[in-house]
């Protein structure tokens, strides 16, 4: 069997659910997954971006990331989302790219494909359970798989316990307040091995 297939989907304005998404490829690739790792478009006005010194860093700093294509999706047997919490829902750069996959959904390609989330917000009740949820109500509709985290390893306990995939605290100075990065390559192994899972029974 081929190995698995994996795309980490993110959207980070100043760098953490980047960070996330950079420990979940590691994760991933020691469990021999082929992993691209793409982010989705910025929506935001470059004024906006050029006010924030933080943002503006990060995005020049990852200009050569590339955009996620809808190509990628089809391409893709697991998919991991990385997002910050927007009023407890993803931000509206994800929604805005998930908005575009009807096509895809329309012709059953997006059945079957394992998916998990990460999140992180600026407080430890600050919607990144509820955001994770969010985008897991989407993934009913694509007929996914999800391959939340659950208490599969003594690790999600140490990276903050939320069952439903990782999350992290940002302070105010912009550094994680929880040693979440055993919990995100956990959770990228785990997904990768349901879709292992998932890709033999569905070539068997």
């Amino acid at each position: 069997m081929e190995n698995v297939k994996l795309a980490i989907i993110y959207y980070s304005s100043t760098g953490t659910n980047y960070q996330l998404a950079q420990w979940a490829k590691e994760g991933a690739e020691r469990t021999g997954a082929e992993v691209r790792v793409l982010k989705v478009p910025e929506l935001a006005p470059q004024a906006a971006i050029d006010s924030n010194p933080a943002w503006k860093a990060h995005v020049d700093a990852t200009q050569d990331v590339p955009e996620v294509q809808l190509s990628d999706l089809e391409w893709a047997d697991a998919i991991i989302f990385s997002v910050p919490s927007r009023f407890g829902v993803m931000p509206s750069q994800m929604k805005q790219f998930l908005d575009t996959t009807g096509g895809l959904w329309f012709q059953g390609k997006l059945m079957n494909k394992v998916v998990s989330a990460m999140s992180s917000a600026s407080n430890p009740h600050g919607g990144q359970e509820a955001t994770i949820l969010s985008l897991y109500t989407m993934m009913h509709h694509w007929g996914a798989i999800i391959a939340a985290p659950g208490y599969t390893d003594p690790v999600t306990f140490a990276s903050g316990g939320n069952p439903y995939g990782t999350s992290v605290t940002v302070g105010q100075d912009g550094k994680l307040l929880e040693d979440v990065q055993g919990g995100v390559k956990h959770q990228a192994k785990r997904t990768v091995n349901v879709a292992g899972w998932v890709k033999k029974g569905l070539e068997g």
